[in-house]
């Protein structure tokens, strides 16, 4: 027997050993995927599969650089950089690369992330003269994701009686025609965005028999991670490569299908078995991960979804603590909660930082938090913050690469046309859109004839003398590595330059980030680990295609010694010693928004199963009677998740109880028309929930002031500022001075505290008590 066969259970040695012919690998949470993921492609290269012949798909670029290692340190050579592993959109855009011509695409076609892509869509909007307060940019684009991700084009979407009946019912009748104008858009730019790299390679394979063949034959193993994340259009492209050899294996957990919102469907798994004969099916139910109690929780809050793949979790991990459930007044006590559980854990079980991880459902919930966090100088990550590659300067560099690269790109070229500026204004930037647009020429090609034109003189010259310069850049693409090429833009272009000039602390900032971009390029090009291949492509254009595909948690350091902050589709895959599920609220968590329908709930579900199976030893649930909304405060009720929580297996002596009626919901299947492929097939269209879990909140003036929580924040008594105030000069307050405030009142200075630049003052009011005021922004007078 192999040595990397001996650190396997039963079932893991199934899936492995397991060939010729589709199989299914259920594999349940912690239970050990990525290792048979990876040991299965040793495995068959160890049996004489070339390494050419293997497909390996993630979503995400990590999970392939980690398998990639993995097989590596196995098997000892180096045979594992010729496996395509990658994600969807890489190993896909890498292909196209190759075989854009045939779709009218040049090989060297920009990729648009999403911002390009809102941006595009907005001056459509704009050039139709559509309000874009209407037709917001965000929503359209999402609408035209949703739909390229069913691999329905403007023509099938303006032809779909149902769909144009939607828009109609959402006040939005246009969409399809703006979806017709950005796809054209995009294709006279030379560019495609994320959802495209999936579309066209369809279309490739759909439209080029010869294609079609060519990548069956070369992909004779295919294998796909997270295969309940997969939406239409990556199913029906892993069907036509798979169609020749079958030997299609898919590994997944629909117990942790959460991302519908992004066009995944849970059906793809669900329904696996039809697609192929004789499918092999192996269940990984043996939990690493997590202690018992963890686990035994994890078992039943699932349990009460009826759409799954039955399996039992079981694990020989210790049993545990159980797991504490914690009740606050408000966001802001829920947030101290945590940060002080942090510390205290620290202290006495010697945890470090890197070894909590706080999850929520919205990205704005992180705030309460971060502010807890910084108060007891405990440092934190957060995901899905701004990303690097996004930040302003850094796109700028970034825009001058791609328009070297592909002079078509219109979105580059307008961002930095006039940066630093050279005297092009907005007036003449919009001329040439116009004369491009009516021309349905790219606006590279106005810029090249800009003497035919008729601008004056000035603008002529200042126009000419910048298509020069791009072509000198681009004259150096064959002859100079990435590194050179981006290091001698940023001089030649004055933007590191000027970067460099504002001394201020947010350009020092910039200048660093520009500088750190310089270094990142030219360890990429040094770098032998990104060989990823048959040709090592060091290339400027393979460069920017590397880092438009990045997502945010590639550009975090998960080993650096910080408190992690995360939403819970952001977790996914990922695992902590201690974990803080915050804001389990009715209306919040599950969402306000996504209880209309059964699928909905138990997708809702399925994200409280991922947050709960995220910890190996501790896992905290807390929720808040308060939360601020909108600028309301608001009373909350708990989750009903809270109540499907097995109750021997919960600490509550932070929480209180109470419980909840449970409701069962209709189903009903349906076909698949772009409008059904549009709006999720996962169960058909479903029927509304027959009642609400639980009865409905009493109107506010029917509810007894002693019934209702008390504000964690005590009523200020309102204070008159004197008729003589002024705010006085506070840069030398001490402790023992009298002053009046014009809020809180009149009161005495008690301690000075906080940086020389951000001081605090701790104040006690005499009719509002001790408060905490920032000096920087509160208007303090000076009595003695």
């Amino acid at each position: 027997m192999q040595d990397y066969i001996k650190g396997l259970n039963e079932r893991q040695k199934e899936a492995v050993l397991h060939i010729n012919g589709p199989i299914m690998i259920v594999a349940g949470a912690g239970s050990g995927k990525t290792k048979v993921l990876t040991t299965r492609i040793a495995h068959l290269m160890a049996s004489g599969v070339d390494s050419f012949n293997i497909l390996a798909l993630t979503f995400t670029n990590k999970a392939a650089k980690e398998m990639k290692e993995r097989i590596g340190k196995i098997l000892g050579n180096g045979e594992a950089r010729n496996l395509y592993i990658g994600t969807f959109h890489s190993v896909f855009a890498r292909i196209l690369r190759t075989e854009a011509t045939r779709l009218g695409y040049p090989s060297n076609f920009t990729i648009y992330d999403t911002d390009d892509a809102k941006s595009v869509v907005k001056a459509v909007i704009n050039e139709m003269n559509l309000d874009d307060k209407h037709y917001k940019p965000n929503v359209v684009y999402n609408r035209i994701s949703a739909a390229k991700n069913a691999l329905v084009g403007p023509g099938e979407y303006a032809n779909d009686y149902h769909l144009q009946q939607e828009d109609m019912r959402g006040n939005k009748p246009a969409i399809g025609q703006i979806y017709d104008a950005y796809v054209k858009r995009c294709f006279k730019n030379g560019a495609m965005d994320f959802d495209d790299l999936l579309l066209k390679f369809y279309e490739l394979l759909k439209n080029f028999p010869d294609c079609l063949s060519r990548y069956q034959h070369k992909f004779k193993y295919i294998l796909i991670d997270e295969y309940q994340d997969t939406n239409p259009a990556q199913y029906e492209v892993i069907k036509l490569l798979g169609a020749m050899h079958e030997n299609v294996c898919v590994v997944g957990d629909d117990a942790q299908s959460i991302y519908s919102f992004r066009g995944a469907t849970i059906e793809n798994i669900l329904q696996f078995q039809k697609d192929y004969d004789n499918v092999k099916v192996v269940k990984l139910e043996q939990n690493y991960r997590s202690t018992q109690t963890i686990l035994k929780v994890a078992n039943d809050v699932i349990a009460n979804n009826k759409g799954q793949i039955e399996k039992t979790l079981f694990t020989e991990n210790s049993e545990g603590e159980k797991i504490k459930l914690v009740r606050t007044m408000s966001d802001n006590e829920e947030g101290k909660y945590v940060a002080d559980t942090i510390q205290e854990q620290k202290l006495r079980n010697h945890f470090n930082n890197r070894d909590f991880a706080i999850l929520y459902r919205t990205n704005a919930q992180s705030r309460a938090f971060e502010e807890s966090l910084r108060r007891m100088a405990i440092p934190y990550t957060i995901y899905g913050g701004m990303s690097f590659y996004q930040r302003k300067e850094v796109k700028d560099l970034v825009a001058y690469l791609r328009l070297i690269v592909n002079p078509n790109d219109e979105e580059a070229l307008k961002r930095i046309i006039n940066y630093p500026a050279r005297g092009i204004g907005k007036t003449t930037i919009d001329k040439s859109i116009l004369l491009a647009n009516h021309a349905n020429i790219p606006m590279w090609d106005v810029l090249e004839n800009a003497e035919k034109v008729g601008f004056r003189a000035g603008t002529l010259s200042a126009i000419e003398e910048f298509v020069i310069m791009i072509k000198s850049f681009s004259s150096m693409l064959g002859k100079q590595n990435a590194y050179e090429v981006a290091f001698h833009v940023g001089k030649q272009t004055n933007i590191v330059k000027e970067l460099f000039n504002d001394k201020s602390t947010e350009g020092v900032q910039r200048y660093e980030n520009v500088q750190e971009l310089l270094n990142s390029i030219k360890e990429w090009v040094e770098s032998p680990d990104n060989e990823d291949g048959e040709v090592v492509d060091k290339s400027l254009g393979s460069y920017l295609q590397q880092i438009t595909l990045l997502t945010d948690t590639d550009n975090k350091d998960p080993d650096a010694d910080t408190v992690k902050l995360m939403t819970i589709h952001a977790a996914k895959g990922l695992e902590f010693s201690c974990v803080f599920a915050g804001g389990l609220e009715e209306g919040l968590f599950p969402s306000g928004m996504s209880i209309n329908t059964r699928e909905e709930l138990e997708e809702e579900r399925r994200l409280f199963y991922v947050v709960i199976t995220r910890a190996k030893q501790r896992l905290w649930i807390s929720y808040a009677n308060t939360r601020y909304k909108f600028g309301q405060l608001v009373q909350n009720e708990p989750s009903r998740f809270l109540e499907e929580l097995p109750e021997q297996y919960l600490d509550r002596s932070f929480a209180g109880g109470g419980t909840r009626n449970q409701s069962g919901f209709g189903n009903s299947s349906s076909g698949l028309s772009a409008y059904q492929r549009m709006n999720g097939n996962s169960f058909g269209s479903a029927n509304q929930a027959e009642k609400r879990y639980g009865p409905p909140p009493a109107k506010k003036d029917e509810t007894p002031s002693y019934m209702k929580p008390q504000s964690p924040y005590p009523k200020v008594v309102e204070h008159k500022p004197s008729t003589d105030f002024v705010a006085s000069d506070t840069s030398a307050l001490q402790a023992g001075q009298r002053v009046e405030h014009q809020k809180f009142g009149f009161g005495e200075v008690m301690k000075m505290e906080g940086a020389s630049h951000n001081p605090i003052a701790t104040v006690k009011f005499d009719q509002n008590g001790e408060k905490k005021i920032m000096l920087n922004y509160a208007k303090l007078r000076i009595l003695s």
